[in-house]
């Protein structure tokens, strides 16, 4: 699993979002951050909700006090 999670992260994730700015941007469509800026505008509280979802990921993926993993064979 460690090159399935390696190749989506840093090849697929990438590649998805490089063609859908790229179809956004030469069909004159929105792009993400014209999205983002939008939603914020729209639904103010939505900042709070990214910054939320940051910070609990940023601990989930780093913060290893809290819960002690398992080994993974």
């Amino acid at each position: 699993m460690s090159t399935y999670w390696t190749i989506w992260l840093f090849v697929a994730l990438p590649l998805s979002f490089g063609l859908a700015e790229g179809y956004a941007l030469w069909k004159g469509k929105e792009t993400l951050s014209r999205y983002i800026w939008t939603l914020s505008k729209a639904w103010p509280p939505f900042t709070y909700f990214a910054g939320f979802l940051t910070g609990f990921l940023v601990c989930h993926f780093w913060w290893g006090g809290i819960v002690s993993f398992l080994p993974v064979k």
